[in-house]
């Protein structure tokens, strides 16, 4: 429709995405058409990130699941009051279906969150250097980590935060801190590629010497992450990191420990009993040995 009414007739997309499918229609009906040119003011466009925030917005108020196309309203009023930063003044959007698919609660989950940020930093691979580039994200709520060994020199670590809402231009200041610190960033926040595949996919194989993996579950509450970043012992290296929060009561981490003296060492396997969560050893899994070694 907004093709349409640019053009001033009915023009034919050459494709359209399904994600809305009840609005996903390439060509438009004539008298549809002749309405909306008549008593339509505007157009207002959204992608599949706002819209999925808009569901969950509308969940959040009403306990109502709309369908991504039920909450295109939602989505274009929402756009519509942060662009001209309007306030005081009452809206109404037709949420004009529910029919959503089970399996599609999934995506919409994870795009949902407009308030996390995405950044690639680049650290030097020596002990310490992962902890540090925590403390300089701390106290923000740290939804993702993804890191893998790659060289002696540096190591790219993919990271999602939530920046603090009451202080302005937060995620700004946070990169200017890794920078003036020595860590090169990348805000990756609206890269496409970045949020469907490389968040998957970032680390995959490595050849660090004498490496050690690890399932824990850490307890999601605020500072657990920090804690364990703190005991661990200086003389080891991380050299694998993945965590992601789904919202349960345990964040599932992946941990990959260099430790200096071969397969036995009694002082990390103390390390890991006096740290006090759950975990599993996988160094023998024949997934890792697969996939990630």
């Amino acid at each position: 429709m907004t093709a349409s009414l640019a053009a001033r007739e009915v023009v034919t997309l050459p494709s359209v995405g399904l994600f809305a499918d009840g609005a996903a229609v390439k060509t438009i009906g004539s008298e549809t058409f002749r309405l909306c040119s008549k008593y339509v003011d505007g157009m207002i466009t959204v992608n599949t990130d706002q819209i999925c925030n808009a569901i969950k917005l509308a969940y959040n108020d009403a306990r109502v699941i709309l369908e991504p196309a039920g909450a295109l309203a939602v989505a274009g009023l929402k756009k519509h009051v942060e662009e001209n930063h309007i306030s005081g003044s009452t809206f109404v959007a037709i949420t004009s279906g529910a029919n959503m698919d089970f399996n599609r609660l999934r995506v919409v989950s994870e795009r949902a969150d407009d308030s996390e940020r995405s950044l690639e930093i680049t650290i030097p691979e020596s002990p310490g250097a992962f902890r540090e580039m925590y403390g300089k994200i701390w106290p923000r709520n740290v939804t993702e980590f993804t890191y893998r060994f790659n060289s002696e020199q540096e190591a790219s670590v993919f990271v999602s935060f939530q920046p603090l809402v009451h202080v302005e231009n937060d995620f700004e200041e946070v990169m200017a801190e890794f920078r003036k610190g020595g860590f090169e960033c990348t805000d990756l926040s609206g890269n496409e590629l970045a949020k469907t595949h490389i968040r998957h996919l970032a680390g995959g194989r490595s050849k660090a010497q004498h490496e050690r993996l690890f399932r824990f579950h850490f307890p999601e509450s605020p500072g657990a992450l920090q804690r364990f970043l703190e005991a661990l012992d200086m003389k080891w290296n991380i050299s694998l990191f993945h965590y992601r929060n789904y919202g349960d009561d345990f964040g599932r981490v992946l941990v990959g420990i260099q430790q200096n003296h071969g397969v036995k060492c009694e002082g990390m396997n103390k390390f890991l009993e006096d740290l006090g969560y759950k975990y599993i050893e996988e160094t023998d899994n024949p997934a890792y040995k697969k996939f990630l070694r």
